[in-house]
């Protein structure tokens, strides 16, 4: 962005800020009666004063989270909204100052913006993890731990204060250390993109080409050895052993068959038995051909 519009951006801000601090205070009596006109009749003037009292309050919250990396202007917008929702929700007959309601809502707006857009992993999703996000650096600036790496000491003292595993502590800590880095990001003056330099784990095409082949053979020498077996072996050794979700247990198949379920573990070892001498004859030794 070329520098004339940083300066407009930043002279618009400016003024905003302005703005909002010209804006008359509000007593707890003028709070109740704006709050009650906009309940009960919709007045749209009661709710602009009430809420037009509080942008210096959006302005203030949004501005001790300027150090996440967001655009400014983006958590002023996502106070107002939280303001926006503190007014519609408000209930002036609880007798609670619309301020310290609206601080609430505005405040979890800006986290609940910031959690969202911070990184594109999700960085908490437990109340937990949310207080540990917002809360580490605090907390380590309190015991002046400026280090790059997150000490034992540290570590402890996050998790004792807000009552978390020292493991979780550990890793948010890593998560903010790493912030989010561009694939298309240069790695120098000619020296080309990040992603020009990873590695690509994916098999090659003949690879794969092989890995199917072998795949379709194992598969037609185990269906040759397996029609030596009788249908109720091969009943037993298909539920057992070749289906990928092989929960069938010996009771329900010995149900099935009306056996006990200690037959069917004897036919099963009896049917692995027949199938090993079967493969041996069909291709040597079945361990070295990755059937067994």
């Amino acid at each position: 962005m070329p520098l004339t519009e940083i300066e407009e951006f930043q002279t618009a801000a400016r003024s905003y800020a302005r703005q909002t601090m010209r804006m008359p205070m509000l007593d707890a009596a003028d709070e109740t009666e704006l709050a009650r006109r906009w309940r009960d009749s919709g007045d749209e003037a009661a709710l602009h004063a009430l809420t037009g009292a509080y942008l210096r309050l959006v302005v203030a919250m949004a501005a001790k989270f300027r150090n996440y990396g967001l655009p400014a202007s983006e958590l002023v917008q996502e106070g107002n909204v939280g303001l926006m929702q503190a007014a519609a929700r408000f209930d002036p007959e609880r007798g609670v100052r619309f301020s310290t309601y609206a601080a609430w809502w505005i405040r979890a707006a800006i986290q609940d913006y910031i959690l969202r857009n911070w990184s594109i992993v999700r960085t908490g999703t437990t109340s937990a993890q949310k207080s540990l996000f917002f809360n580490l650096r605090r907390l380590r600036a309190r015991i002046d731990d400026s280090s790059d790496h997150l000490t034992r000491e540290t570590r402890d003292f996050v998790a004792q204060k807000l009552n978390v595993p020292a493991a979780d502590v550990e890793a948010m800590a890593a998560r903010m250390a790493g912030p989010d880095r561009s694939l298309n990001a240069p790695l120098g003056e000619g020296a080309g993109d990040w992603q020009d330099v990873l590695p690509d784990e994916a098999a090659t095409p003949d690879v794969e080409t092989m890995n199917r082949r072998d795949s379709a053979a194992r598969a037609r020498i185990v269906e040759a050895a397996l029609h030596r077996l009788n249908e109720r072996e091969r009943l037993i050794i298909r539920e057992r052993r070749l289906e990928e979700d092989n929960t069938v247990t010996l009771e329900s198949l010995g149900a099935r068959l009306g056996v006990s379920k200690e037959r069917v573990r004897q036919i099963e070892q009896s049917a692995m038995e027949k199938l090993r001498r079967a493969l041996l004859d069909i291709v040597g030794d079945p361990v070295e051909a990755g059937l067994i």
